[in-house]
């Protein structure tokens, strides 16, 4: 993986680490910030040796969102049309991504960051986790196509409508964080389940992942044919032998 200005990239027992690294300015989004996580995580996608992506913020903040100075700079110097042709697909990219990803979420994720981190598959938090879909308030529309996934509708029209604060417990309880820790522990519990998908065969990780966001719009039968089509066609389940060698040697007998 290439070195970034913006972008900090560890490898850790089949996971990469990609840590937002502007802390003095709260990690906000600049787009060469964004472009270089956009690239960082296309990178791990095409690594055999990275079994899942984490995704988190350096110092206080997971991000404070997107570069407002910037924007401003750009709104003064380029049209309508000319910022339109400069907009690219790296966030729905990231959602996307073959390989799972998880957030862990070290402080705030407002704005810009909320988008980011509801279009990741997983969230870790800590008492210092907090989120804010700020884009109504400000006249702007997003999150829309990230949000309702993680915490349904109706908890996604009130964030986005109201935009407000939404504190680590509150964030936990309505499914926006998979897990709450303590801060001290929140790079253990990260890695506890970014190693224990890394571990796991990674075509099946991967083939899942491609199935559930096929299937985001599909009806039951249709996402029923999509497993059977992937599973007899793309990857095939791994034969007996193969798929329980430990059980196997245990001649059946149950774990002590």
């Amino acid at each position: 993986m290439s070195e970034y200005e913006h972008i900090l990239v560890e490898r850790e027992d089949g996971v990469a680490i990609l840590t937002m690294n502007r802390p003095d300015k709260l990690n906000a989004m600049n787009r060469k910030l964004s472009a270089e996580l956009r690239d960082a995580v296309q990178a791990a996608d095409a690594d055999d040796g990275i079994g899942c992506i984490v995704i988190t913020g350096a110092g206080r903040a997971f991000s404070a969102g997107g570069d407002i100075h910037e924007q401003r700079e750009d709104d003064r110097k380029l049209s309508d049309a000319e910022q339109d042709a400069r907009r690219t697909r790296g966030g729905f990219e990231i959602a996307a991504s073959a390989k799972p990803t998880i957030g862990m979420i070290n402080g705030l994720a407002y704005g810009g960051a909320g988008v980011l981190a509801s279009s990741l598959d997983m969230r870790i938090g800590c008492e210092d986790s907090k989120f804010r879909f700020l884009a109504a308030a400000y006249g702007r529309i997003n999150s829309t196509w990230t949000l309702p996934n993680q915490v349904g509708w109706p908890m996604a029209k009130e964030l986005l409508f109201s935009a407000r604060v939404v504190e680590a417990e509150e964030a936990y309880r309505i499914g926006l964080l998979n897990h709450l820790v303590p801060r001290d522990r929140l790079r253990d519990k990260t890695m506890e389940l970014a190693r224990t998908i890394a571990a796991n065969n990674r075509a099946a990780v991967i083939g899942i992942k491609q199935l559930m966001l096929k299937q985001m719009s599909q009806n039951l039968e249709e996402q029923y044919e999509a497993e059977r089509h992937f599973t007899t066609h793309v990857v095939r389940g791994a034969k007996a032998e193969e798929a329980f060698p430990e059980f196997i040697a245990r001649r059946g007998r149950p774990l002590s």
